[in-house]
């Protein structure tokens, strides 16, 4: 069936895929909702907070044309804003356009990652790297047998399993919104020091509870220690330096099942990245251009949503293996994984026409700490969310 996201690629039969796989993981036999699965995969758009749409893109996140090309950037949390205005020795926005066009593209790039910001060049598809990618597992698995094995444990599915999450923005949330949705004990750890934007965390924190720890505390690793899985979506070159690399974890705590979420691979650690910019420099950005010459994007996160029901779907799947056979196991994907398998599906050669979807039976009304919300209702027509819970409203425990 064809899921309503009008695009060249076919996001809509990417989110058909992916939604399935995690509905056939969870032993569900029911028939999703095309129309269902394409506002959830455009839930910001349905969001609003005491009646009003939230502004879910900082003005600094864009296309930008350069002196030869374009430079794609990502700037809504502040420190990533500041690191990119600190890249073009700017005071503010203002002049951003002007700094820009002065430069070429792998300048710009340059300028603003060596400070630490986020931005890469838009570029056209490399069907090589491509067809290289889509010769590796979409969601790689691996088993590693452990010598003093806790495993197998006692759950009976998902009901009562206990998930942490270390994930922000879109992919991470959405798996682990998903196992909450399927009964698991789903607590959320953040940074302290790093706010997450209230609209963002109100859009995918359905069902689970949310904590502030500093990674480095001993307290993580005793979470970990109670925990069936890990859900990680930070920089595998981040997480490896606080000791919490998955191959790390699975040694300390065994039993463990260990899903890692990134933006561009293990190949590249120490790359941040967000659906936004792997779209603009795998080709995707390009490929859905209106016109030929300024880029274009897929009419949802496709890459965030997919990956986050696929890790889903591979975490359910892993937790009933351990119930039978022994050992930890390790489960990842990435972005760029997920954008090499769209960019090898079958394409159009124009959009087709946008479908309206009358968003009243697929959205849902919570009040969380005194605020009334309006979000997606789940892809599992038959399951509803409980509320998100306010950031950090929890203590870091089970």
């Amino acid at each position: 069936m064809q899921v309503p996201l009008p695009s060249r690629l076919s996001a809509g039969a990417l989110a058909w895929a992916s939604v399935s796989a995690f509905i056939q993981a969870a032993g569900i036999r029911s028939t999703p909702d095309p129309a269902r699965i394409a506002l959830a995969y455009r839930s910001d758009r349905l969001l609003t907070i005491d009646g009003a749409a939230p502004d879910v893109w900082s003005p600094l996140s864009g296309f930008w044309r350069s002196r030869d090309g374009w430079v794609r950037t990502h700037g809504n949390y502040p420190h990533h804003a500041q690191r990119l205005l600190d890249g073009l020795g700017l005071a503010d926005a203002a002049h951003l356009e002007q700094a820009f066009a002065e430069l070429t593209s792998a300048e710009a790039v340059a300028r603003i990652t060596g400070r630490g910001g986020l931005a890469v060049e838009v570029l056209g598809e490399d069907p090589a790297r491509d067809a290289l990618l889509r010769s590796t597992p979409l969601v790689d698995v691996a088993h590693h047998p452990s010598p003093d094995d806790r495993s197998p444990r006692t759950q009976n599915g998902l009901e009562g399993a206990r998930i942490l999450d270390l994930t922000r923005v879109i992919a991470g949330p959405v798996c682990t919104r998903s196992l909450a949705l399927l009964g698991a004990d789903v607590l959320r750890i953040d940074p302290p020091d790093l706010p997450e934007p209230e609209w963002q965390h109100f859009d995918t924190g359905h069902g689970k509870r949310s904590a502030l720890l500093d990674a480095r505390s001993p307290r993580l690793h005793d979470l970990l220690d109670r925990a069936d899985a890990v859900v990680l979506g930070y920089r595998p070159a981040a997480l490896a330096r606080m000791g919490l690399s998955p191959e790390e974890l699975v040694e300390r705590h065994p039993g463990l099942v260990v899903a890692q979420l990134s933006a561009w691979g293990i190949d590249a650690p120490e790359r941040a990245g967000f659906d936004s910019l792997v779209q603009a420099e795998s080709g995707i950005a390009m490929i859905e251009s209106p016109d030929g010459d300024r880029p274009g994007a897929l009419p949802a996160q496709a890459l965030d949503h997919s990956a986050g029901y696929l890790l889903a779907a591979s975490v359910v799947s892993l937790l009933e293996r351990r119930r039978t056979e022994s050992g930890s196991w390790i489960t990842r994907t990435s972005l760029r994984r997920i954008a090499a398998e769209l960019l090898g599906m079958p394409r159009r050669l124009t959009p087709e026409p946008e479908q309206h979807i009358d968003p009243a039976e697929h959205t849902a009304v919570f009040e969380v700490g005194g605020r009334m919300l309006t979000t997606a209702r789940p892809v599992i027509p038959e399951r509803e969310f409980r509320a998100p819970r306010p950031w950090g409203a929890d203590q870091p425990r089970w």
